[in-house]
């Protein structure tokens, strides 16, 4: 089986690479590379479209141009997954704009180059599921590829990624943004809770800044989390104000 990857930015390279273990890996990029993932072939946008299953990796914010495009071009039969933050968003697009021969998984690996770095692997990392147009016997080949990769498969819809991965995650990139406009910095009597907000940090903004606002902005959640965690801040700090026992 050929396996095509499109978008090989931050995410991309590295997912294509982690691909590549199990199978024959085409990838392309918009924006020309000037070396290739591991194990990964650089196509055209022609070749990687011809491929049997095709991982979209761009921009939950780029993901409806780039259907449109494509769209038209797939072979009949391939299979898409898009790999987005939040799922409701582009399972919608996906189902809108690929033709009903295309088959479409949804799927959110709930991890990146950092959470897999340090010789690390994906093993027993989180990998979201949610078939949207595709045969059971495609969908259980998917799910199982993904367990032999060492992931932890979770089978879930749409709908329900984006409820609990608004608190899950949304909350964690919120939070160390915040941090990071702070500008905290690392300190000789730093205690560990304190190095554990440093790393919050760096997991999370190592990763493009868009990836954030697209997290914020495409989960129909996430406005919620916002202002679970205001109305939180706010309650903890009129306790210090009335000197409170607890808030």
């Amino acid at each position: 089986m050929k396996v095509g990857v499109y978008g090989l930015g931050r995410f991309g390279f590295f997912w294509s690479s982690v691909l590549s273990n199990r199978f024959d890996v085409c990838g392309y990029n918009r924006t020309p590379l000037n070396s290739a993932p591991r194990g990964v072939k650089l196509v055209s946008e022609d070749e990687v479209l011809s491929c049997d299953a095709l991982f979209l990796c761009v921009a939950i914010s780029s993901l409806e141009r780039v259907l449109a495009g494509i769209a038209p071009r797939l072979r009949p039969q391939t299979v898409v997954m898009d790999t987005c933050s939040v799922k409701v968003y582009p399972a919608r697009l996906m189902e809108q704009l690929l033709p009903g021969r295309i088959g479409i998984i949804a799927t959110h690996p709930m991890f990146g180059p950092d959470s897999a770095s340090g010789g690390r692997g994906v093993e027993g990392l989180p990998m979201v599921v949610a078939p949207v147009r595709a045969e059971d016997e495609t969908a259980r080949f998917w799910k199982s590829e993904f367990a032999a990769m060492g992931l932890r498969v979770a089978e879930m819809t749409p709908d329900d990624h984006d409820r609990e991965a608004a608190y899950t995650q949304g909350i964690t990139h919120f939070i160390g943004r915040v941090l990071e406009d702070l500008s905290l910095s690392p300190s000789l009597i730093a205690t560990k809770g304190y190095a554990k907000l440093l790393e919050i940090v760096q997991q999370t903004c190592n990763d493009p800044y868009q990836l954030f606002l697209d997290l914020q902005r495409y989960n129909p959640y996430t406005w919620k989390m916002r202002e679970d965690l205001s109305r939180s801040v706010q309650r903890v700090l009129e306790s210090i104000s009335l000197g409170a026992d607890s808030p």
